[in-house]
């Protein structure tokens, strides 16, 4: 039963996940940042996402509304957007600026990742599949593990295709098409508060 509800869970969010908007943050974080540092950040940021899916399930909408998440996220890929665009030709052996240290790479990883996964089609998925198989502690345990897992994957997935884009597009190109993929996802956050 367990290894039917990973297989099920682990498909359901992999392929939901796939080219989504997480893909594309790892992606576009790999290539300002080194890849441990980011996927420190990004693990650690589903690992809360499913824990909070898994354990409170609906409940964690009721207290947190969808309206002000789906705010800030839009305003935090605005941010990072216009910073990535100002600094996207910047010469690696600049010394100005901030420091690419382990904890800000993971951060802002864990940032970007929780505020756009928050509330997102995957929580959601793995909310109900927690749901579903709330009857016993390893079908609820198995979810979350297979949820984090298919995310881990895809995120790592990502990662390593930014880093594949490198031999073929110059690094500053590469870092304009982020932030303007950042600022696209800004806006169509933003966007979506119309119909709130």
């Amino acid at each position: 039963m367990e290894k039917t509800i990973f297989l099920s869970t682990f498909g359901l969010i992999f392929l939901a996940e796939l080219g989504d908007k997480t893909q594309l943050t790892a992606m576009a974080l790999a290539l300002r940042y080194p890849w441990q540092r980011i996927f420190v950040g990004i693990a650690a940021a589903f690992v809360v996402l499913n824990l909070a899916a898994v354990l409170v399930g609906k409940v964690l909408f009721i207290l947190l509304p969808i309206f002000w998440v789906t705010l800030v996220s839009g305003l935090l890929f605005l941010y990072f957007g216009y910073s990535t665009l100002r600094h996207a030709c910047d010469s690696e052996d600049d010394d100005g600026g901030h420091p690419r240290t382990a904890a800000t790479a993971a951060r802002t990883a864990f940032i970007m990742i929780f505020m756009a996964e928050l509330g997102d089609k995957t929580q959601l998925v793995t909310a109900s599949q927690a749901a579903r198989h709330s009857d016993s502690l390893m079908g609820m345990s198995t979810v979350f593990a297979a949820s984090t897992l298919a995310l881990w994957t895809v995120s790592l997935l990502g990662i390593f295709a930014g880093k594949q884009l490198v031999r073929f597009i110059p690094l500053c190109w590469i870092h304009r098409s982020a932030g303007f993929m950042f600022l696209v996802f800004g806006f169509l956050a933003l966007w979506k508060l119309k119909g709130m």
